[in-house]
């Protein structure tokens, strides 16, 4: 089984947007035992809070059942629990090269990577945006888990 860690600052947008996203198309291509989806934030100030509602209102509108209950910050043990660790923008992914050990590294990459079609490697934070940037987060979402589906 390949375990997938998607990581933001305060997992309650990108984060659990793109493990509800991930979670539903391993789901659909009947992959349950082959990934398994998880999300952390790389910041403690979300730690338990829920989805944003936002957040969970755009999955909802798309059929998507948001998936990620609690928010929780990204702990030592992931680095190695993981076997793929996708950091949403490469800020948060610098935040993650800071903890990493050095011999797991190799793990860390940004989420888009798997949807270098889109011309951007970084989902923007929509936090402090209007619904249109929730719209955009699940597009890239979408692209992103399609790609991860087909490559790993």
């Amino acid at each position: 089984m390949t375990r997938v860690l998607m990581v933001c600052m305060g997992n309650i947008c990108r984060s659990p947007m793109a493990c509800t996203v991930a979670r539903h198309m391993v789901a659909q291509a009947g992959r349950q035992r082959e990934l398994a989806i998880d999300a952390a934030g790389t910041d403690a100030f979300h730690v338990g809070q829920r989805m944003d509602e936002r957040a969970r209102a755009t999955l909802i509108q798309h059929n998507y059942e948001p998936s990620k209950d609690r928010s929780r910050q990204i702990r030592t043990e992931d680095f190695e629990r993981y076997d793929l660790i996708l950091a949403m923008d490469e800020d948060n992914l610098a935040a993650l090269r800071r903890r990493c050990p050095v011999a797991l590294q190799h793990k860390l990459r940004l989420f888009l990577t798997y949807a270098p079609e889109l011309g951007t490697g970084e989902v923007p934070d929509p936090y402090y945006s209007n619904q249109a940037g929730f719209e955009r987060v699940l597009q890239l979402c979408e692209a992103g888990a399609r790609g991860l589906l087909l490559q790993v």
